[in-house]
Formats: structure tokens, sequence, C-alpha cells
């Protein structure tokens, strides 16, 4: 099975969330969820000419209606289908072709969700939570759910719509690489060999993975599921929900797509709300660092308000976290601990704390986590990861991960010298020895560069002109997307830059007035926050 870093950039799983809320009576009150992508070469096709123009020979594409009718069928999980069956929603398929450069060959279908204006309409809100691998169609309803943040102005004055990308949820053809049998095994896979045959291992492992993909899915699938498509298939979607020009709500990954469609469509664009953003400037090397020390500055204010506590199973002194959560960790290597019917396995403990490190409400519950596996109970851990890998209560996956994993092996450097990934891979550890398992860095070639296709994207900041006022929101202790990196992205795009105090990855519509109240402004009324504001997290 593939080797996996346990970090990747992305929207807030809506599962961590609700585990989050469903935790909070259980928990004393105390102090408080791969790699970032880069930005996309030019379209072979020329940028339309002036707003609204339809790209040459996509003219069937650009004009088809949009035929809307209960969700249901689009439920991927009993969740969606709980929640789906709300008819406040209803659902569609837009058609795009599979390749831009033969419009008239295979085509795909993209799930599309739709949340209906409750007021005076002003247009189509297009949100998209990140990943890349995320279902949009999954993310609009707690998003915009009755009584949230996301509820009110712009329910009333937009349709809020959810958009599968091409390969993902409810998209077909859809990117499954793995079995569900094979995905337990993936998980109880060490790879922490640093030996020259471990190593090996690895790297096999990592090329069998690209082979499955390529006979699964198919090669004309995995080269054309990246990003430099999915925002041609936008554009698509903007014409066919006649709208003139595109209003786009974009966390993590997806703020990659909302910067890159205004660079290749700019005279397209109403608004730009981009949360959690991605550097455009860093290699893939440069961001792997970044985001490793990220993680580990979010566990170390973990750590800080965890040790402050006599209960806290790291300790008491913050210094000594690391040490002490390697302590609790990496007996797992050679026991794995046993969870029901189930074990919880080495890569599952450190994937579950990196997921509960995306935003600090999860922190306390990453401590009874910790308290738990101290006490040889893995069954928190083991949720979290769940949640991280998209496994169902009913042990099915979501296909999340693999599309993450294909989307990226098309948008990112590939690193294939073996002694810049040697090196890549011992500055990793250093930078984040939270996830050190004490065997040495495995300096392994990851699956992309055994990949079947050449990537589609190289890395460089969008070269865009002609944007009205956008807003890129960047919080400061971010681990996922580090707060540098929403800085250089708003430099580059020449948009209005919103800081928020917090340690977080992702924050619109999650509850700070402050940030919401300045967002729900600009998307309706086109008015950014002023020059230099800043905000500070609701707890």
């Amino acid at each position: 099975m593939p080797s996996r870093r346990p970090s990747r950039p992305r929207r807030r799983p809506r599962g961590l969330t609700l585990l989050v809320a469903a935790a909070v009576a259980l928990v004393p009150a105390c102090g408080q969820t791969a790699g970032t992508p880069i930005p996309a070469v030019p379209s072979p096709s020329p940028a339309p000419p002036s707003a609204g123009a339809v790209p040459p020979g996509l003219e069937r594409f650009y004009a088809q209606e949009l035929s809307w009718g209960p969700c249901a069928s689009f439920a991927a999980s009993e969740e969606d289908r709980v929640v789906f069956s709300d008819d406040r929603y209803d659902c569609s398929r837009l058609e795009v072709p599979l390749n831009y450069a033969a419009p008239d060959g295979r085509t795909a279908q993209l799930g599309v969700l739709r949340l209906r204006a409750s007021g005076q309409r002003i247009g189509a809100l297009v949100v998209n939570p990140g990943g890349p691998g995320v279902s949009g169609m999954s993310a609009v309803p707690p998003l915009f759910a009755p009584g949230t943040s996301g509820d009110g102005p712009l329910t009333q004055r937009f349709d809020v719509i959810g958009l599968d990308p091409r390969g993902v949820g409810a998209s077909t053809p859809a990117i499954d690489c793995l079995t569900d049998a094979e995905w337990e095994v993936e998980r109880a896979d060490l790879d922490v060999d640093a030996s020259p045959a471990g190593v090996a291992a690895t790297e096999e492992e990592n090329r069998l993975y690209a082979q499955r993909c390529a006979e699964r899915v198919g090669p004309e699938v995995l080269a054309n599921v990246g990003t430099r498509d999915t925002v041609r298939d936008l554009d698509v979607l903007r014409a066919a929900l006649d709208e003139p020009k595109l209003t786009y709500l974009g966390y993590s990954y997806g703020s990659r797509l909302g910067s890159t469609y205004a660079e290749e469509f700019p005279l397209n664009v109403r608004a730009l709300v981009l949360d959690g953003a991605l550097d455009p400037g860093q290699t893939t090397p440069e961001r792997i660092i970044a985001q490793a020390q990220g993680f580990q500055q979010a566990f170390d204010a973990f750590a800080a308000t965890c040790t402050s506590r006599s209960t806290c199973p790291l300790g008491t002194d913050p210094a000594a976290a690391v040490q002490a959560f390697q302590e609790l960790s990496r007996p797992l290597i050679d026991q794995p601990l046993g969870v029901g019917d189930r074990t919880l396995s080495y890569p599952d403990a450190v994937t579950g704390v990196t997921q509960a490190l995306y935003l600090s409400e999860a922190w306390p519950l990453l401590e009874q986590a910790l308290v738990g596996l101290a006490d040889g109970d893995g069954t928190l851990l083991l949720l979290l990861t769940d949640l991280y890998l998209g496994r169902r209560g009913d042990g099915t996956y979501s296909n999340e991960t693999e599309a993450f994993d294909v989307i990226g092996c098309v948008d990112e450097d590939r690193i294939t010298d073996p002694a810049v990934v040697a090196d890549l891979a011992a500055r990793e550890l250093a930078a984040a020895p939270y996830r050190d398992s004490g065997r040495g860095a495995v300096a392994a070639r990851d699956k992309c560069a055994f990949w079947p296709v050449s990537p589609t994207s190289t890395p460089r900041p969008p070269q865009t002109s002609g944007l009205p006022p956008t807003l890129v929101v960047s919080t400061t202790g971010d681990p996922a997307t580090p707060y540098h990196a929403g800085v250089n992205l708003a430099a580059a795009m020449g948009a209005r830059l919103l800081r928020v105090e917090g340690d977080t990855h992702g924050v619109v519509l999650t509850g700070t007035a402050c940030v919401d109240d300045a967002v729900i402004a600009y998307l309706v009324d086109l008015t950014v926050p002023a020059e230099g504001t800043s905000c500070r997290l609701d707890p």
C-alpha cells in the first residue's frame, strides 16, 4: 500500500466538527483536523476575450440547462442520505468534457447541489471546501444550516451551490484506486523502516498504487482531473447557472481553484473569498516543510494548553510533551492496540492527532483521546483517523483521500532525485518531531514519482489582471496553510487581506462574528474590509 503523509490542506471535515459538538457535554470545561498544490499552467485554449465569452468548441456545454430534482440518488453515505432528503435542496448533474482538448470525446458528469435563495436573489454562490477531493455537495448543508452563521443574508440573497469536482464524491467517472479491504491493509502498513530494504519496499508499494490507479481509473481520467481542468468546469457551471459572473467561496485547496480561475477567467469574476489560502509561489518541497512546521506549531500550542492541567496525559512540562507523545505512540509500532474487532496502528495514532490539530476547538477531544491511549483505549484516536480518511460507519471508504492523491500527482512537482528525497524526508521529520517514529527518516519516493501521466500544472504565482476587488482570509495559527501563505497570495492577486488571530484551518462561517460580518458584507454588497482589518477567533 502507498505511504502517506499525515497532513493535507483542506476544509475542516464536517464529521470532526459534529464530533466536537457532541463531545462538548462529555469534556470538562478547560482550555481549548499531503500536500499543498501549486498554480495551474494556463489552459491550451485561450481565455475568453470578454466577460461571459464561450471558448470555441465548448458551445454545447456552456449552453446546457441543468435539470434539478431530488438529491437522494446523489448521496454517498447515510449521513448524506438524511441531509439530502431535506426538500430545501435540489440536485443536478453538469456535463463537461473529460478532456478539454477533445471536447467531442468522452464526458464527465459532475454532481451539483443547490440551496435556493429564500429572499431577494442576487445570484449563485459557489462553495468549494478544499482537499483536493472533498465533496462540495456534502459541505454546503452544514455550513448553511439553520442557526449557523452561514444562514442569514447569504442564504437569503444567494442560491448556494456545492459542486463535486471531477472524480470526487457523486461525480463520474469516479477516482477509486483502492478497495475497502485494501484500505484496511494500508492503515496497518507502518512505513517506518528507514533501511535500504525498507525504502525499496515502500517504493514498491507506491509504484503498485500508481499502477492500480491507472488500471482501475484509467490514464485518460488521471490526466484530466487536476486544477487546470476543474477551473474550466467552474466556468461551465457559471454559464449553466445563468450567472454572468462567478461569486465564489473557497477554503484551503479551494483557494487555489479560485486564484487559478481568476487567472483563467478574470473578466468572469464578481467576487472571490479565499480562506486558508495556499502560497502560490512555494515549490512542493517548500510547502511540505512549511506545513510540517505548521502542524508542529499547532501540536506545541495544544501541548501548552494541555500541560497546564495536572490531568494532561502528556505531563505538566510543555517542553517534554513531544517526548511524552512519542512514548505513548511508539509502542504501537510493535504492538497495535485492539479496539473492538479492529486495531489502532502507529500511523493511525499520528494521523488521528493531526486530524484534531486542524482546529483548536477539537483540542479538548484530542486530550481525551490521548487519555484513552494512555489507558489502553484507542477508540477516540481511531475515530479521529476514520474521519480523516473518510471511513464510514459501515466500514466503507469515501474516495476523498484517493482523489487527494490523484489530483495532487498532476498538480505537484515530481520529486524523483533520491538525494532530494532523502534531504526532504530528514527535514520534514525535524520540522515535526511529534511524527517521529524513532526509526529514522524513510527516504522513499512517493507515489507521484511513479505516476503514469505527466503533471498538468507548474509552480508560479497567478498572473491576474482586470480583477474586481477580492478577499483573502488568513489565520495566524493555521497549521495546514500557514499565515504567510495567505499574505503572499493576497499580494500576488492584489487582494485585500483579512487577518485572523487563532489556531484553526478555515474560519469563514464558523461563528467568529468579526470574520463572518466582513465576508458577508463583501459577498452581498461587494464592500471589502478596510486595509489592515484584523479579527480574533471567537471561542
